[in-house]
This record gives C-alpha cells, structure tokens and sequence, in this order.
C-alpha cells in the first residue's frame, strides 16, 4: 500500500503501473527470438569456420627425435610452408624412421612422416603390417644415407669380417638394420655388437671388435675427424643381389673424407634413401586434397630450401628423382609432369641447339638428367 494517498488515488496509481507492465511484455514478445540472440549466434559461427579452415589446411609430420636429421627436416618445413590458417605444418617428434611407417599407417591424425628405403623394403618383406603397396607412397626422395663400413687397415674386404664381432650401433637403428641387409645378402656370418659411436671407434681402434657400420649423409660429422693414419679405413660395399631392392649405388670420396680416402680415390658403397611419405587416400578425400596442398607448395618453394639457414640435407633433394618399387602420391606425380612440360617449353623458346626433349617427355630418364631438370625447375620457380 502506497502510505498518505487517498483511496482513489492508489486505485488510479495501481491501474497504471499494470497498463506500463502489460505494455513492456508485449514490447518484448513482439521482438524476435532470433534477434535477441544473434550476437552470439554470429560469433559461434565465426568460431566454426576459423576452426574448420585450421583443421582442414593443418597436417601432422611425424619426424624422429630431437636434435637428428628428421626433427630439423621437418621444423625446416614448418619454417617455409606455414601460412597462418591457409596451411600449417605440425612437426611432431617421433621414435624415428621405423615407427614413422607404422604411424603413417595407422594413426588416424598423423598425414606425413620420414623414412628411409630400407624400412620400407623391410615392412614389405615381413608383412607385419600387411601390404604396404597400394596404402604408402611417397611424395619426394629428400637424400641418401650412405653406408660406411670403418674398419681397421689390414682389413681390406667384408669377406674378411667373417665370424668377427662388428658393431651394427643401437638396436632399432638404421644402421642396424643395414647391416643385417648387407651381411644377409653377401652371406657373411658376424658377430653382432650394439655400441654407440664413440666406444665402437674406440674398441676398433684397441681391436676389440674388427668393425663398425653407420648410416649417415655423407660427410658424417662423427667420421670426419677420424684419421687412416691412427690404423682406421672405409670397406667398399657392394651394390648387388637383394640390395639392389631397397638401397643405390653410392661413393665416398676424398672431398667428404679427405683424413680417411686418398686424394683422387673413391670408395664404392650402397646408400638407404629418406623419403617423405603418406598414407594413400583416395582422391576424392579431405586428406587427399589436404596433401595435394602440401605438395604444390611444398615443390613450389623448393629453392627456399636450399638456401640458409636450412639444413644443407635439402642440396640433395631432386623432386623428380623416384623411388624404384613405390608409388608416388598422385598430386606430386602431376606436378612432376606439369614441370617437364614447362620446362620443355622453356627449352623450345630457346632455341634449337637446347631441345633435348625425347629423354623429358617420355620420362625415361637417368639420375643424371633427373638432376639436370631438377636444376631447370630451380630456375623455373625462382623465376615466378
């Protein structure tokens, strides 16, 4: 009750603030749902499509473990390719080259990963993760990882490491299981050692053990500073039978080893090749289209590669260069060919006397002129 007011007034009062209430509830049934709530309606929208286009230009890159070859690769990647929301790449450390097949099989969110030929080559021969023909390619071959076999002197084949303890380094290790390739095809009986670097050169230098094998680009840090005065030297490993499936032939020279190989002298060996690879989805996929985009700017940009501060491993990727037994990704494979006919076109405009276009456009070609082309598309795309 409203206190000092006759009691018509009060009656007049109450009737009008009821007339204010009733006219304030109709104003707001009169206004849209939607309108009373579109602000936030247009944000959640907003926050839909940014995380759509993120999830759908995003890969994963399984690479290996901090600090080697496959970690700087792929930060190397990420470093030139992300483009904010329009393409990121995720490296993510990794157990290495073995597991990345695996990962790159299986995991649902992993697109990308490193490997080398000769795990590759080892899934394919043992099925433990069935058949890798028609579910891995490969978009690119990045280097070769030379096989050095150290040794001490006066020994001068690996015949002569017969029923000698020799050093396949860690358990899981790339060159661990290069050396079960090679001693496996050349049918050689050894006794394996699992030792780290350092104590194997050191074991070899005291006698202990007749041998040790490492996988690594050429030169290797960790081989360089070793000396053919203090008793070590490199064994030629021959490119032959079951090798010839998984590895290349390769040389070591006097360039790469001046304290190890003479001056104008070679030593013959096999090098395991690391590759980018993906899981082969259908073209009509998300994931697909996903990796396409990856590969058309991920060739594009090749010249930044080679350039510092990135790894110097990139001066040995030729995009064009295939990897004998496996497929390519389709999208890389047409890009591969979109660069033969443009540089054929670039070598037409320039007169007869550089029209050497048989080998190109058949695709037939050797890894000399592979490397020729890979030099023109260099050019190519500096230009654009």
């Amino acid at each position: 009750m409203i206190k000092g007011l006759p009691m018509g007034r009060r009656i007049l009062h109450w009737r009008v603030r009821g007339i204010a209430l009733c006219l304030l509830i109709l104003l707001c049934v009169s206004i849209p749902a939607h309108a009373q709530f579109q602000p936030k309606i247009e944000r959640s929208r907003d926050m839909n499509e940014i995380a759509d286009r993120m999830n759908a230009n995003t890969l994963i890159l399984v690479t290996g473990n901090p600090g080697f070859i496959f970690s700087e690769l792929g930060n190397d990647l990420a470093a030139v390719l992300n483009d904010g929301d329009e393409l990121r790449i995720l490296p993510v450390i990794s157990q290495g080259a073995f597991q990345n097949v695996r990962d790159v099989r299986f995991l649902k969110g992993v697109d990308l990963g490193f490997t080398t030929t000769n795990f590759l080559g080892n899934y394919r021969r043992t099925g433990e993760i069935g058949d890798l023909s028609n579910t891995i390619v490969y978009i690119a071959r990045i280097s070769n990882d030379h096989i050095h076999v150290l040794t001490r002197s006066n020994i001068i084949s690996l015949e002569q490491l017969s029923s000698q303890k020799v050093n396949f380094n860690s358990k899981g290790s790339g060159s661990q299981l290069s050396a079960e390739d090679i001693f496996r095809a050349l049918k050689i009986s050894v006794e394996e050692v699992n030792l780290g670097p350092a104590d194997a050169f050191e074991k070899l230098k005291n006698g202990e053990i007749a041998a040790t094998i490492l996988t690594s680009a050429a030169p290797a840090s960790v081989i360089s500073r070793l000396k053919a005065d203090d008793g070590y030297h490199l064994l030629p490993v021959p490119f032959t039978g079951p090798l010839m499936d998984d590895y290349v032939p390769a040389q070591l020279t006097n360039a790469e080893y001046p304290n190890l190989i003479p001056s104008g002298e070679t030593v013959e060996t096999i090098a395991a090749s690391s590759v980018l690879i993906a899981y082969n989805w259908p073209r009509n996929t998300d994931r697909y289209r996903r990796i396409d985009k990856f590969v058309k700017a991920f060739f594009a940009k090749i010249a930044e590669f080679q350039k510092p501060p990135r790894s110097p491993i990139w001066q040995n990727t030729n995009l064009s260069a295939t990897v004998p037994g496996w497929k390519r990704f389709p999208g890389a494979e047409e890009v591969v060919a979109d660069l033969r006919e443009k540089v054929s076109a670039i070598r037409q405009q320039a007169g007869p006397g550089q029209r050497r276009l048989q080998v190109e456009t058949t695709g037939q070609m050797t890894e000399a002129e592979r490397r020729r082309l890979f030099e023109e598309f260099l050019k190519w795309s500096a230009s654009r």
